[in-house]
């Protein structure tokens, strides 16, 4: 009996293109995930510099900022806006969102808000993988990313995304149900800075109108 070495060919040539691809995906599944896992692991608090951009549906930029992130685990961070200037802080029992602009506070319980923000990925006070499916992604932009898809669905949330570069945070991006992404680019970041506890405390303004939990408290 004598083999078709070609027919071996054109058979062997794609299924060892499925499995070389297979073995990679394993790979940078098993790479996405420990890099997460070491950097949530080995990174109490952080504080770094990030441009912000917004992509519509259409692939169209609505939105360019850029501002200062501080975290403490657990529960806590501020994100500094600078233009248009807009503060969010957490202090592990609720979140309050300034619009300068406006000049209007929204105070929302901690639980409430939390999980729809970037920081419940760098800041959780549980654990994340309670919170989130984490499913590794395609490498793109030289990153490594991770998708985090929250478990509970709400307000319009599809998945955040993380890109690591050499195990550190490089990007994170977070994309609505709507088709809207937003991402932000970290910069000078600082793992494990003494952070000043006052960074998580936010008085409203003299004058500005404050809506939400704390409204309701007084």
């Amino acid at each position: 009996m004598q083999f078709n070495f070609k027919r071996i060919s054109r058979f062997a040539i794609p299924v060892s293109v499925g499995m070389a691809v297979a073995i990679f995906s394993l790979s940078a599944a098993a790479s996405a995930i420990s890099d997460f896992q070491s950097f949530t692991s080995s990174t109490q608090s952080g504080r770094a510099n990030f441009e912000q951009v917004v992509i519509d549906a259409k692939g169209k930029t609505t939105q360019r900022t850029s501002g200062t992130l501080t975290f403490v685990r657990p529960g806590k961070f501020r994100f500094q806006y600078e233009k248009p200037a807009q503060v969010i802080v957490g202090d592990g029992k609720k979140v309050s969102f300034f619009d300068q602009d406006l000049n209007q506070v929204t105070v929302k319980k901690f639980e409430q808000a939390f999980s729809n923000t970037p920081a419940a990925l760098l800041a959780g006070k549980g654990d994340i993988e309670n919170a989130f499916t984490l499913v590794a992604s395609a490498d793109t932009d030289g990153l490594t990313w991770l998708d985090a898809i929250p478990r509970q669905k709400d307000a319009g949330i599809e998945k955040f995304r993380l890109g690591f570069s050499k195990g550190q945070l490089a990007a994170m991006e977070l994309n609505d149900a709507f088709g809207n992404r937003t991402r932000l680019n970290f910069s000078k970041f600082e793992r494990n800075p003494k952070v000043d506890p006052r960074e998580f405390v936010f008085v409203p303004p003299k004058g500005a109108d404050v809506i939400g939990e704390e409204a309701a408290a007084k």
